[in-house]
């Protein structure tokens, strides 16, 4: 399955999706999906599956960690890197320019035009990949249930780290039992917890930031939108920052594609320019780096144990759930009136009347749509 050497190939495909990647993890991973799987058939859809499951088990973003995966998979390590480096690198730069005239002009760009267009054609795209990988999760009915409950214990705002964990483990003993046979724990997951310290230092120099950044990247678990709650603490609380100027860097990470924890180069900047950053992003990005590079080689072994493998398979049907829990609350807050509905409907056609559908193409036209039906 992995073929080495294709560097160029692995840059391409992340960087474009990087390009384009609006709406959140879930939107990432179906992004994902239709290119990786669908469309150049680097892996299957069991070990994407397995890939999503694992990846939700450890700290950072989740979106941002399947890109590495994925470029392991292709390319080995130097792969990892590059398929991260190059996802991360569009929000980087627009988050970046955003910052600059930021501080220069203290307000941000009109853009609520083109982004009402891209959310309705992003749900369509989380509903795709929902519907492909949960034929490949739903193996039997007992997953089935497991997965129903997941669904609504996340509707009911249950924590999704909390729900996967459950499943995880209550589907693996389940599963275990039920084959009578005795599996073997061959594998453990990496799990770093660091304590959040403080600088008592007015003075902020690159390398504390860097080092407040890389322990929140080392500890956050679930969406990108838990970074706000850390940052909030970290840096409102002590004065480094305004929580308007937080409020502003939530709204750039919304509105610009790839990873919404890009909103650390916007923060970063606030603080010390572009070498705050560089720190800033180096730093919040550095930990899945290293937490993908120790994991992904163990995700086959855990296949091959009969108990992980019962677990991976109870968290893949959970992970399928938590999707479709966001593609739900995403649809009440977006499908709220005809042009929404309309811009669904296109996007509809374009994802399932194509043989070969493009994710890029969907978010292009949503966008143009969104901004042409505002002026009606």
């Amino acid at each position: 399955m992995r073929k080495k050497g294709r560097l160029g190939e692995v840059a391409g495909v992340f960087f474009k999706l990087g390009c384009v990647a609006f709406g959140g993890p879930a939107a990432h991973i179906a992004m994902m999906e239709a290119e990786i799987v669908h469309k150049r058939k680097w892996m299957d859809h069991q070990h994407f599956l397995d890939l999503i499951g694992a990846t939700n088990l450890i700290p950072g973003p989740n979106s941002t960690e399947m890109t590495m995966h994925c470029g392991h998979e292709r390319a080995g390590v130097p792969g990892l890197f590059v398929a991260g480096i190059c996802f991360i690198f569009p929000a980087v730069v627009i988050t970046g320019v955003f910052a600059y005239f930021y501080s220069t002009y203290g307000t941000l760009p009109q853009v609520e035009a083109f982004i009402y267009g891209i959310k309705p054609a992003v749900l369509i795209i989380i509903l795709a990949a929902v519907i492909k990988l949960g034929k490949k999760a739903l193996k039997s009915w007992e997953l089935g249930i497991l997965g129903t409950l997941v669904l609504i214990a996340s509707l009911l705002g249950i924590n999704e780290i909390v729900s996967l964990l459950l499943a995880g483990l209550t589907g693996g003993i389940y599963f275990w039992l039920k084959s009578q046979k005795k599996g073997s724990l061959q594998s453990v997951f990496p799990f770093l917890f660091l304590q959040m310290t403080t600088m008592s230092s007015p003075f902020l120099t690159t390398m504390k930031i860097f080092w407040t950044f890389a322990k929140v990247g080392a500890v956050l678990y679930g969406s990108g939108y838990v970074l706000f709650a850390y940052l909030d603490a970290e840096l409102v609380t002590k004065g480094w920052l305004s929580r308007q100027q937080l409020i502003d860097a939530v709204a750039v990470g919304q509105f610009t594609p790839g990873p919404v924890l890009s909103t650390a180069t916007f923060i970063g900047f606030q603080l010390k320019g572009i070498w705050g950053a560089v720190a800033a992003t180096a730093g919040i990005f550095l930990p899945s780096f290293l937490f993908v590079w120790i994991l992904n080689p163990l995700v086959p072994k855990m296949r091959k144990s009969a108990i992980l493998g019962y677990f991976l398979d109870s968290v893949n049907i959970a992970a399928v759930a938590v999707m479709l829990a966001v593609l739900i609350v995403m649809s009440k807050e977006t499908l709220t009136d005809w042009r929404g509905i309309l811009i669904a409907l296109i996007s509809i056609g374009l994802t399932f009347g194509l043989k070969k559908p493009s994710s890029v193409l969907t978010v292009v036209v949503g966008a143009i749509a969104g901004y042409l039906l505002s002026l009606v």
